[in-house]
């Protein structure tokens, strides 16, 4: 015996998931809907919740509802956060291996519940699974979310957690397990201590994953024209004046190009802006797929885009702006007009590049578009 009530540390960690389940209900109301899963975390921790709350009741409920419930709902909540992980990230989930697994564990815990009662057995089968469940979602975490600092808090709550649940399995195997979950022997207190402190961290982890997320989304937004996907202009005004700078500073080259698709406002007055919505999209998907890993598409207005070429001489400038100019021409859309400069060695400025790729941009127009001009 520790002196510790097991009773105390179960409504403990069910206030916790109760707390933390309000705090990622929350998070879904008020986050963009492109951040999936938040719901099933927070289920989740409802879950934990109500299983905390209804064993700590063994005294006084009828066995269904302080051991057969609950357990059903320890096998569950986690699989229910692997799931709310999965659809963060965008995974598919296999819904029958595990389910079948749950619902056997389930079946098997009530024989040994009703038909032949034995208490080590249910913690070495709800210890099996949840380690199973656990060690699934540190992988998961491990393959999508070990590059951010939440991810790799849940890679390491999660690995803990798994060896933490072996450990019960063995120990349960080795010595007295006692009768039920209020059982006060050191390894029964241990084992439900490290659960409670499991779900504050695994819920923590998950709030900083969608607070991670959300800072992301803003970030793109904020640079990223909202229809195309293409940089915005302040966020390609900002990345020319860097490269111009750094070109400068080392005496070698960048070159702009300027891109108009030719007779856009007929495309928008002919056949709707639905269809010149689609025209630009399709016009960024395509150039971005010719560019370079180190080029810079943005959108400027309108039907009007920059590209950013570092290290590019005006010669292999024209190169690229060909290629452009003839892609456009193959696919069978509009075609497109392009003015190209590349950057001088004394007291050349942004909106100098600017200026001078936009008119040669226009002496292309004028000349009967679908070529390039330099400047």
């Amino acid at each position: 015996m520790t002196g510790i009530d097991p009773k105390t540390i179960l409504l403990i960690a069910g206030a916790l998931g109760a707390v933390m389940a309000i705090v990622l209900y929350l998070l879904k109301r008020t986050y963009p809907p492109t951040i999936k899963g938040i719901e099933l975390w927070a289920l989740s921790m409802a879950m934990t919740f109500v299983s905390g709350v209804m064993f700590s009741t063994t005294a006084w409920l009828s066995t269904p509802l302080s051991t057969t419930l609950p357990s059903l709902m320890t096998f569950a909540a986690p699989y229910v956060s692997l799931l709310g992980s999965q659809r963060f990230f965008g995974v598919t989930p296999r819904h029958l291996p595990w389910v079948t697994v749950i619902v056997l564990a389930v079946l098997t815990s009530i024989w040994f519940t009703y038909v032949t009662p034995s208490y080590a057995t249910r913690v070495q089968l709800s210890t099996a699974v949840v380690a199973a469940v656990s060690a699934a979602h540190a992988w998961l975490m491990w393959r999508k979310g070990r590059t951010t600092l939440a991810g790799r808090i849940a890679i390491g709550v999660l690995a803990a957690g798994s060896a933490v649940q072996v450990m019960r399995f063995v120990t349960a195997g080795l010595a007295p397990a006692g009768q039920n979950v209020m059982d006060g022997s050191l390894q029964n207190v241990a084992y439900l201590a490290s659960f409670a402190f499991a779900i504050v961290l695994i819920s923590i982890s998950q709030v900083l994953l969608a607070t991670e997320r959300l800072r992301s989304e803003l970030e793109h937004a904020a640079t990223h024209d909202s229809l195309t996907d293409a940089y915005t202009r302040r966020f390609m005004k900002e990345a020319l004046q860097r490269e111009l700078s750094r070109s400068l500073r080392h005496n070698r080259q960048m070159s702009l190009l300027v891109l108009d698709i030719d007779h856009f406002k007929k495309i928008n007055d002919t056949l709707g802006h639905l269809e010149g919505d689609r025209v630009l999209t399709d016009f960024v998907g395509n150039i971005n797929a010719l560019l370079r890993d180190t080029d810079l598409l943005g959108r400027f207005g309108g039907e009007e885009f920059v590209v950013l070429l570092p290290e590019t001489s005006a010669q292999l400038a024209l190169v690229i702006a060909d290629r452009l100019r003839n892609a456009m021409s193959s696919w069978g859309g509009p075609t497109v007009s392009i003015g190209a400069t590349t950057s001088r060695p004394e007291g050349d400025t942004v909106d100098a590049l600017l200026a001078r790729a936009d008119g040669a941009m226009y002496r292309a127009k004028a000349r009967g578009r679908n070529r390039v001009e330099t400047a």
